[in-house]
């Protein structure tokens, strides 16, 4: 039987401020919801969320700019503060055009501009940029601990980004960190609907869920960053979101 999956937004949910105990937060949050997790729900976390209790905010008149920074910032048409950021957070530059730089990000996503964003920043923080989490794994794994201490155990968190394709238009949710939850789930050697095994086929479980609450997240002023998802199968799984990265040998879009 197929599942009715549920998407559930965690609404009233506060504004995060830096220092703020994001495990309390989001207890409370889910609390004013009426909303009691149970075994097998998955929380989907944004980013911004995270990064902002995490204090990953960086003002631009505080950087050092190198020189290839003003080169790149020249090339792309951007502040050379942010070009270093992006220097800054990333192993590679793979492509530069006017407006966007993409790079290999030091946790080893292929992300446009090493993720760093000042979209939903508040008017007297206009002169920062919010950096991606530290560690977007152990973000979760911190969060689902705590959540599990709070209710029972057999949940999952999943942080989730936005980002481009090489090969198609618009923007996607995707895991950028998970807990709990295998996060590309080998289907390989099961029947389709005929009886013939997969012979290829992996399923990234984490990243259909961080789309899927993308769509109640939205992308703009819906205020929504946390959404509980109820009724999906999936597998339990201590692994992290590096399983999601393609290895470098097998990566035909560099």
């Amino acid at each position: 039987m197929i599942p009715a999956v549920q998407l559930v937004p965690v609404l009233p949910f506060p504004l995060v401020q830096p220092g703020d105990d994001l495990a309390k937060t989001v207890l409370a949050a889910l609390e004013d919801a009426d909303l009691r997790l149970v075994a097998g729900d998955v929380l989907v976390l944004a980013q911004k969320v995270v990064s902002k209790a995490e204090g990953r905010y960086v003002t631009l008149s505080e950087v050092e700019v190198s020189a290839e920074a003003e080169q790149l910032a020249a090339q792309a048409d951007k502040e050379p503060a942010l070009a270093q950021l992006i220097l800054n957070e990333s192993r590679e530059v793979l492509r530069v055009r006017p407006g966007v730089i993409i790079v290999e990000h030091r946790l080893g996503y292929v992300h446009a501009n090493a993720g760093i964003d000042r979209s939903n920043l508040p008017e007297e923080e206009a002169a920062a940029v919010l950096l991606l989490p530290e560690n977007p794994d152990a973000s979760a794994a911190a969060l689902r601990s705590a959540l599990e201490a709070a209710f029972e155990p057999g949940l999952a968190v999943i942080i989730n980004d936005s980002a481009g394709r090489a090969w198609r238009q618009g923007t996607q949710g995707f895991a950028l960190g998970c807990s709990g939850i295998t996060p590309l789930e080998d289907q390989v050697g099961r029947p389709d609907l005929f009886g013939r095994p997969l012979e290829v086929t992996e399923v990234a479980m984490a990243d259909e869920m961080a789309a899927a609450a993308s769509l109640v997240m939205g992308q703009a002023d819906q205020g929504c960053p946390a959404v509980v998802i109820r009724g999906a199968s999936w597998q339990v799984s201590e692994q992290g979101s590096e399983a999601l990265l393609r290895p470098r040998e097998m990566d035909m879009f560099r």
